[in-house]
């Protein structure tokens, strides 16, 4: 079984930006520990990050076919990208929305996210634990015929 994973802009800084909101792991590392842990669900990843919202909207739809679900930590796009969700949406493929911050304890504009309602779930909060969770609640809902319960 194949994911895609999708870190939106300023994710590649991670390590070196905030790590008093995001931690201090890089993204290389968390992606590292991902690898481990879907091979020990008998998962393959494959990683995606762009600055550019319509470099994103590309990744999704060529997901499409190739992918059973999708982990996407879209980062500002959140908040403002009707193409991001719009793309999620056309491919009909499943996706988890991860944030390594809980955004609803942070600045209001940061409470409305474009992604949750076409998203099976969305996980804030844990930092690059939330990778790991939305990658295990994913993976549960692909074994289960796309039910949770």
């Amino acid at each position: 079984m194949k994911i895609l994973v999708i870190n939106g802009p300023n994710l590649n800084l991670l390590g070196k930006r905030e790590p008093g909101i995001y931690g201090g792991k890089c993204l290389e590392e968390i992606n590292s520990a991902l690898v481990a842990l879907a091979a020990g669900n008998g998962a393959q990843l494959e990683f995606f990050q762009s600055n550019a919202e319509g470099a994103i909207v590309d990744a999704i739809q060529e997901a499409a076919g190739r992918f059973a679900g999708i982990i996407i930590n879209p980062a500002a796009y959140t908040h403002t990208s009707i193409a991001i969700r719009d793309a999620i949406s056309a491919v009909a493929l499943p996706a988890v929305e991860v944030h390594l911050s809980n955004v609803y304890s942070r600045e209001k504009f940061r409470h409305k996210s474009l992604i949750a309602p076409v998203a099976i779930g969305q996980i804030a909060g844990f930092g690059p634990t939330g990778y790991e969770l939305a990658l295990l609640g994913l993976l549960r809902y692909l074994q289960a015929g796309s039910s949770i319960g």
